[in-house]
């Protein structure tokens, strides 16, 4: 490749860099918004985050037609290519990431929901605590292919293990208020389906991690088991 081409090649993938934090940057303001949304109850805000949905949907067009120009263009190699490559899986990722925002919004935005979750059943299931975990493996993530770091990318791993945990134990809860004389049955499908969102997120999160450590490292960690993941740590 000719110093010239690889000079415009390096541009435009720091420019595709560039353009990947800005939707994931997209992405983690969506799913605050979603969390405030389905606390609070609020429509208006519901309404926003489905509004926001369609530019993460944009995004995910615009970067891929992106990348497929870089592969045509340049014909890279090495990690420029794993770039390109981990780089059409990530916005995939995002884009999941924000239905899913979407989705528990949209829980809000539905009138015939009783806007009365049983306080006491949020905090029993770790809620709060699920979106805060959701959002710092976002962020970690995020981090990680900012500063091109493997290693802070691999703290994903540890953190969706507690996510886990947090699930099975919140499932196990909602089992029991459910056994319960006269459970709002209607709440309590859709608080399980806003958990379950808020797993598959933290599941997202880390497949965004395998995917920097890919770029960089030309590691292939995907469909690992968590105790061979827990060795990467």
């Amino acid at each position: 490749m000719s110093d010239l081409k690889q000079t415009n090649l390096e541009r435009e993938l720091k420019a595709l860099k560039k353009d990947i934090i800005q939707m994931m940057d997209l992405v983690a303001n969506q799913m605050e918004r979603a969390e405030k949304a389905f606390i609070d109850q609020d429509i208006a805000l519901a309404k926003e985050v489905h509004h926001v949905e369609k530019r993460v949907d944009a995004a995910d067009l615009s970067i891929d037609k992106e990348c497929e120009n870089l592969i045509a263009l340049y014909n890279p190699v090495a990690s420029d290519l794993r770039l390109i490559l981990a780089s059409t899986k990530i916005i995939s990722h995002l884009e999941r990431v924000g239905d899913h925002a979407d989705k528990i919004a949209r829980y809000v935005r539905k009138k015939q929901v009783k806007r009365a979750y049983p306080k006491d059943l949020l905090k029993q299931v770790k809620l709060a605590e699920m979106f805060d975990l959701a959002l710092e493996m976002l962020e970690i993530a995020t981090q990680a292919f900012i500063e091109e770091d493997s290693g802070l990318a691999r703290e994903v791993f540890a953190k969706d293990i507690s996510m886990n945990e947090i699930y099975g134990s919140a499932i196990s809860r909602m089992h029991g208020y459910a056994s319960q004389k006269d459970p709002k049955v209607d709440l309590l499908l859709y608080l399980f389906s806003v958990i379950n969102k808020l797993e598959r997120v933290g599941d997202l999160a880390k497949n965004i991690a395998e995917e920097t450590i890919f770029y960089l490292e030309a590691r292939i960690l995907k469909h690992r088991k968590v105790k061979d993941l827990k060795k990467l740590l």
